[in-house]
Formats: C-alpha cells, structure tokens, sequence
C-alpha cells in the first residue's frame, strides 16, 4: 500500500494591496519556505500576524502548503 511522506511545509502570506484603476482587488503574496513540518496551526496564525505587523498593507490571507513524496 502506497504511505505519503510529509517533504515540506510553505508558509504564503496574502496581502490587500487595494484596488486598480478598474476597481479590482490586488493582492500580492509572500512565500516562506522550509517552515517547521511539525509547527501548530496556531504557531504558524501567530507566526504570520507578527510578520503580517511589519507590512504597510493589511494580511488577507494566510495558507499553510503542505508537499508529500508518495511511496510504497
């Protein structure tokens, strides 16, 4: 039976950068890679409202992304 392998956790942080001239939302996002596989959701929230503090725009969004190696 084939078993998935946790490769890594990515940590995007999705910013409200406002409208453009067609009044569309613009978002930009910021990737950090290498995050600890075994951090908590709650660790990783709390992790991305500091970094979020540091930006002139306000966090949007914040998506954990995990990747997994499938083998049997």
């Amino acid at each position: 039976m084939a078993e998935a392998y946790l490769k890594g956790t990515k940590l995007k942080l999705v910013f409200d950068y406002g409208l453009d001239s067609e009044n569309k939302p613009v978002y930009k996002s910021k990737t950090f890679n290498n995050v600890r596989r075994n951090a908590s959701n709650d660790e990783l929230y709390q992790a991305a409202q500091a970094i979020g503090s540091l930006s002139m725009h306000p966090l949007w969004e914040i998506e954990k992304n995990d990747s997994f190696n499938i083998d049997e």
